[in-house]
């Protein structure tokens, strides 16, 4: 497979430039030379930038922890719990160490993880604004390179404002996280979430207008959907827009998308269960079935907690109602089912051809629209998805309130992101007090949603607590 084959071919240097969380910042004289000899090839910064793709798929980051574990854990898409515990509730303390969920160590490598990343995409921007003219010849090659690294940084730092920012629609200017354009070791200041905002945009917009050659080409037969094309940072343009309550904007980037990115809505999953024919960015996991074997483990025993009884999987799809025919419940097709022991595991990263992991989809942008449209026209976007998926026309929605519409997506968002970590930010953004098996009996808070910062960072980390700029950071990103 060309994607097995390019991981092969970088893993070297993408273990040179993805270091350990605890020392992500740390440059030598080693290093530097080491990082001169690569940067001096074009091949050098394919490889560097293929490395930060391969460094998302760390289980600490999107390979699991950000997607399918950490995140759907909490939102209680499994039933199995840890060996020795019996609350599920434990997995919303981040204050103490336990030998269960462990969350609070889970949380900090989530963070550690990102910033290393985010280390690693503004050091690739560092060396292509120094060398990128002289060694890299064809200027559109250029373009593609900085406008995925400047969409990698903003994509990356957004995951850690829904994570780690305030409740965004309540208090925008809440001090969040540090937006990080410089890849050396200072302290950084906590920024209020709206100028973090600010600054994710302002990437995003540089790498779409980078990425533009890309506009009109379908996706449908490109490789390009394993990179950050232009597509998919127009896609995300809209998740964010959606995410600062910017309907207008949210609107525009997600029709251009759905209109012209040459792929459309799936209605069956059989010989796709993760849905790539419909993914606009995914990452690839190499040796998918040999890595995750013991995460999605198939049955008849199993070594795994990602796994939910028939009556949670009901209750998730509605297949005792409307969802009767959801492809997105069916057996065999979405989920393998072990009739013995009544648990149903998700196909999606078993039996997976391309060894994807979809990170942003189609039918999102369908949410998107029907969430920003005015309320008569909003149910037509999210029945065209459900249609879709296999629920009657005869149970389509009509719209009469704004309640009935985010009651809608909340039902739509848990169904279509099952084991894909999209659905807890949507409760965060919307600020639900409850879901489907919430194991909290106050229900869910901002001391829930609102995930601290590491100890390491509060204590002796690179993070200044105080808001404000410094030197290197009040500088315009790149």
């Amino acid at each position: 497979m060309k994607h097995n084959k390019l991981h092969i071919a970088v893993c070297a240097v993408a273990a040179a430039l993805l270091s350990s969380c605890s020392d992500w910042f740390d440059i030598s004289p080693k290093t530097d030379v080491k990082a001169e000899d690569l940067f001096e090839t074009e091949t050098g910064f394919q490889s560097a930038l293929a490395g930060i793709y391969i460094g998302m798929t760390d289980q600490s980051a999107y390979g699991a922890n950000f997607t399918f574990g950490q995140l759907d854990k909490m939102v209680q898409y499994y039933d199995r719990l840890p060996s020795n515990e019996n609350d599920p509730a434990v997995i919303f303390q981040y204050d103490v160490e336990n030998e269960t969920y462990n969350s609070k160590s889970v949380l900090a490598s989530m963070w550690a993880k990102s910033y290393n990343l985010i280390a690693n995409t503004n050091n690739f921007l560092s060396w292509l604004d120094r060398n990128g003219e002289r060694v890299i010849r064809q200027e559109q090659d250029r373009k593609m390179m900085r406008g995925e690294a400047l969409a990698l940084r903003g994509f990356l730092h957004f995951d850690l404002l829904r994570l780690w920012g305030p409740m965004y629609r309540s208090d925008s200017t809440a001090l969040s996280i540090p937006y990080r354009v410089v890849a050396d070791a200072s302290r950084q200041p906590l920024l209020p979430a709206n100028q973090v905002m600010t600054r994710i945009m302002a990437d995003l917009s540089a790498a779409r207008e980078l990425m533009s050659y890309e506009k009109g080409t379908s996706l449908e037969e490109s490789t390009r959907r394993f990179r950050l094309n232009y597509y998919a940072i127009t896609a995300l343009m809209a998740r964010v827009c959606n995410f600062r309550g910017d309907k207008a904007e949210a609107l525009a980037y997600a029709d251009e998308v759905i209109n012209d990115c040459g792929i459309g809505l799936m209605d069956n999953s059989r010989n796709d269960p993760a849905l790539f024919g419909e993914t606009l960015f995914a990452l690839n996991i190499y040796e998918m079935s040999e890595n995750y074997q013991s995460l999605w483990a198939v049955g008849p025993t199993f070594n795994t907690q990602l796994s939910c009884t028939q009556t949670k999987l009901d209750q998730i799809f509605e297949t005792n109602g409307v969802g009767n025919n959801d492809m997105r419940a069916r057996r065999n097709e979405a989920f393998l089912m072990y009739d013995d022991t009544n648990e149903a595991i998700s196909r999606k990263y078993i039996k997976n051809d391309k060894e994807v992991l979809p990170l942003i989809r189609l039918s999102e942008m369908y949410y998107i629209m029907c969430e920003s449209s005015p309320l008569d026209q909003a149910a037509e976007y999210i029945n065209e998805v459900r249609q879709k998926r296999g629920i009657s026309r005869t149970n389509d929605y009509t719209f009469t309130s704004n309640e009935q519409r985010l009651d809608a997506l909340n039902l739509e968002y848990r169904k279509d992101f099952y084991a894909e970590g999209q659905y807890f930010h949507f409760l965060k953004l919307h600020e639900m007090t409850t879901f489907l098996n919430c194991p909290l009996t106050g229900g869910m808070t901002a001391e829930q949603y609102v995930f601290p910062l590491p100890d390491a960072e509060r204590e002796y980390g690179w993070t200044d607590s105080m808001s404000g700029t410094t030197g290197s950071d009040s500088e315009e990103a790149q």
